[in-house]
């Protein structure tokens, strides 16, 4: 196979899937708009890249001086605000049903009485631990405050016992805990959440587009007539207008000049057509049975090529918004060029492996609402088991081995080493090995799984 056939079978896959996208708004969004808006949107959902204001309640029934301190160090902490005092429990528990507020802090009867006189004194925290992220913030700031309204009630009665303050220090905490964050010291949610969701969202758009660029020739029993003009290059594009019609075929019309050419020349066409006269008589309209027909001789190599060329457009889509996904992602005041490099392989090698195994899945079952579905199944909770969210080494054996295969959960490795722990490198370097002959692979195996669909023109046309 020269090289020139595969160059043009790249050209003209390219061209023919660049006519259809300009033909087709909702296919088309589904490459530039869709993805860019996503991108967007997500990032502006976490535009407040800290948690703050996180509202509870206080029912307060001591109303003493060191309960009123303990509501003013609640109302002080940066992750919390006391949205309201509420006098009975009926109350406040309605308020936490209505998400009003997301816990409540009960201050007991005597609570200053008992501080005061040196005994224990409760302060019960009612949370609402349904939503994990909210409630383990209100837990750790509850407890901080406790902590230092303990700690300031021991110290003053130290003092007042004729201690130095730097003595009553020591004696109330001789071991204290010195806590270095390593990575993400800001606790910054942008960047641990929005910048790993974003390649999780086009993963799943790609697999989506990977399904539907080559399911829709299954659909509309067009996969012949791609494979025909990659191959040779007719019909020309330029001359031939295609409307689809109500049941997801196409009707072909050409113009008079292209029926006189058929006219004269009948053998130099490899297809059969039907003439008939349009209702405004201004056209002929031609019904091709070059779409249902089974090629003599498919080969391989002009399939790879084809393909890369069907999916070079949204491979050139998805390549600007994983850059512009990865611009917002990374400080770019502390990230080394070489492993905005390597994550950057890495996220086009994932959205190319999306776009195989969309495929795949499609061309398996010869149903585009199969491959459809099958994306769905693989890509949707593929973020859940990446182990960014819920600790990897907390799921089962199996939810492991699941979680290897996918390869979103390599990809964010990748990502959160080098644009949040800034990792060198070469360590993420056998990831992007293992990308690439992922994608390799599935590249071959779908050139494969067309020729076998190609073979079989009786199983075109499945929703």
């Amino acid at each position: 196979m020269r090289l020139t056939q595969l160059i043009k079978a790249f050209v003209r896959s390219a061209a023919y899937e660049r006519r259809f996208l300009a033909k087709n708004p909702w296919d088309l969004s589904m490459v530039v708009w869709i993805p860019l808006v996503t991108v967007l949107l997500v990032w502006w959902i976490f535009s407040q890249t800290q948690i703050t204001d996180l509202p509870i309640g206080v029912i307060d029934q001591d109303n003493g001086p060191v309960a009123n301190t303990a509501v003013r160090y609640l109302e002080a902490s940066p992750t919390l605000t006391v949205r309201q005092l509420y006098h009975s429990k009926a109350e406040a528990e309605v308020a936490i049903l209505q998400r009003d507020v997301y816990a409540i802090v009960v201050i007991p009867d005597d609570f200053s009485r008992h501080i005061l006189s040196g005994k224990s004194a409760p302060l019960i925290l009612q949370v609402n631990a349904q939503y994990g992220t909210h409630s383990g913030i209100i837990q750790t700031s509850v407890q901080g405050v406790a902590g230092t309204l303990s700690a300031g009630v021991k110290i003053q009665r130290l003092i007042k016992q004729g201690m130095a303050p730097s003595q009553a220090d020591i004696a109330y905490s001789p071991i204290k805990i010195q806590r270095i964050s390593l990575f993400n010291t800001a606790t910054n949610y942008q960047q641990f959440l929005a910048s790993t969701v974003i390649p999780a969202l086009l993963h799943i758009l790609a697999m989506v587009i990977g399904a539907t660029t080559i399911g829709r020739e299954l659909r509309d029993k067009k996969l012949g007539h791609w494979y025909h003009f990659i191959q040779t290059g007719r019909p020309n594009l330029l001359t031939i207008n295609e409307t689809p019609n109500t049941n997801g075929t196409s009707n072909t019309k050409e113009t008079l000049s292209t029926k006189k050419t058929l006219n004269e020349n009948p053998e130099q066409t490899t297809s059969r057509v039907e003439i008939a006269n349009t209702n405004n008589n201004q056209g002929i309209e031609i019904k091709e049975s070059l779409s249902h027909k089974i090629p003599n001789h498919v080969s391989v190599a002009v399939l790879l090529s084809g393909l890369l060329g069907k999916y070079f457009w949204p491979m050139l889509a998805y390549s600007v918004w994983g850059m512009l996904a990865l611009w917002l992602a990374a400080p770019q005041d502390s990230i080394a060029i070489s492993s905005l490099i390597v994550t950057y392989i890495g996220l086009l090698l994932l959205i190319m492996l999306s776009f195989w195994l969309g495929a795949i899945f499609t061309l398996r079952s010869f149903s585009l609402r199969m491959g459809l579905s099958s994306t769905a199944f693989i890509s949707a909770p593929s973020y859940a088991f990446a182990g960014v969210t819920f600790p990897y080494i907390a799921i089962s054996s199996s939810a492991q081995y699941w979680s290897n295969v996918l390869p979103l959960t390599h990809y964010l490795k990748l990502h959160i080493a080098q644009l949040q722990m800034q990792a060198p490198a070469t360590i993420s370097l056998p990831i992007v090995y293992g990308l690439t002959i992922a994608a390799m692979i599935a590249w071959l195996l779908t050139a494969l799984l067309t020729k076998r669909a190609l073979a079989h023109p009786e199983r075109w046309g499945a929703r």
